[in-house]
């Protein structure tokens, strides 16, 4: 088993970089036009997309996720193309983190990563879980994974036996779109901040036992096999968008940290919602890319407009009957 402090800290912190935008004057014929145009190229492109249009004001929102195997096939040139033909980007919440807060946790890492003196991953969970835990593990080379952080050992399940993030993966739709405004000007808004020092307090003073959810979500997607993140990918690709909010690999993410964090998810969430907002009051072609699950779970993002009265257009996100 592996542990990857400066991994999981970089996970949280999501740094986008803002740059200036070059526009110029349209008739509002040829900005109907390119609006079309850039509607199609991300469609075109594969990435699940929905488009909701109020007066003047377009968000095209994307949905993303993260571990696309390398040999996935997908246009992402077209994204990108369209990304860089948008008025402006929304981006996830970047993470501000000062030297004192990488420091500590260095300094805290095997506090991080280490169970409490004393106590394995059986004092944490019930005897079904810690069965199917060591059932996992039977390969493993010692007994060491017992004293890991249960955080860790969700990690750990979900690269070693879930298939996430083993060997090199591909760009995913928050890489496109992030390099294509950087390489078009198009201006970047994180939708959101989140401080480093929150991010490592949650880290640190979580008890173990806030950790069971994430570890028996893991377990769930490495029972599932080296393939799960490759068939949530194909879900993804294939606009299969509730596929891809049930699949193991896809439920385990949001149950671990930051996302699992109960302080620290709401705070994402509401963050999203309010930069929503104002991109429907923005003129012009915002394009938002966020985790998919986000747009597309119960309650969601998608949800939320709809119910507002909205026109959401693109695939089906919700469950089939």
């Amino acid at each position: 088993m592996r542990t990857h402090t400066a991994a999981l800290l970089a996970a949280g912190l999501l740094i986008a970089t803002m740059t200036p935008a070059v526009s110029m004057a349209q008739t509002p014929e040829a900005e109907a036009t390119e609006l079309d145009e850039v509607i199609v190229l991300a469609r075109r492109s594969g990435a699940p997309m929905w488009t909701v249009t109020r007066g003047d004001s377009t968000l095209i929102l994307v949905g993303a996720i993260t571990g696309i195997p390398r040999d996935l096939t997908w246009r992402p040139d077209d994204l990108e193309a369209a990304a860089a033909r948008s008025d402006q980007i929304l981006s996830p919440q970047e993470g501000r983190a000062s030297v004192t807060d990488l420091f500590r946790v260095i300094w805290r890492a095997r506090t991080i990563a280490r169970m409490p003196e004393g106590q394995t991953t059986a004092d944490f969970l019930t005897p079904d879980w810690q069965t199917r835990l060591e059932a996992l593990m039977t390969d493993e080379r010692n007994e060491d994974w017992r004293r890991t952080s249960l955080l860790f050992v969700g990690f750990d399940l979900m690269q070693d036996k879930a298939g996430y993030r083993s060997g090199r993966t591909g760009d995913d739709a928050m890489d496109v779109i992030r390099r294509a405004a950087r390489r078009a000007r198009v201006p970047v808004r994180p939708v959101g901040t989140v401080r480093g020092d929150a991010l490592i307090d949650s880290l640190i003073t979580a008890p173990q036992s806030a950790h069971v959810p994430c570890v028996q979500a893991a377990i769930a997607a490495a029972e599932a096999g080296p393939d799960a993140t490759r068939d949530r990918a194909e879900d993804w690709r294939a606009l299969r968008i509730a596929d891809v909010v049930a699949s193991p690999v896809d439920k385990a993410l949001n149950q671990c940290w930051p996302w699992g964090d109960p302080e620290i998810a709401p705070q994402l969430r509401q963050q999203w919602a309010a930069a929503i907002e104002t991109a429907m009051i923005s003129p012009g072609v915002t394009m938002g890319v966020a985790p998919i699950r986000l747009l597309a779970e119960t309650g969601g993002v998608l949800d939320g407009l709809e119910a507002r009265g909205f026109d959401v257009v693109g695939p089906e996100w919700r469950p089939r009957p």
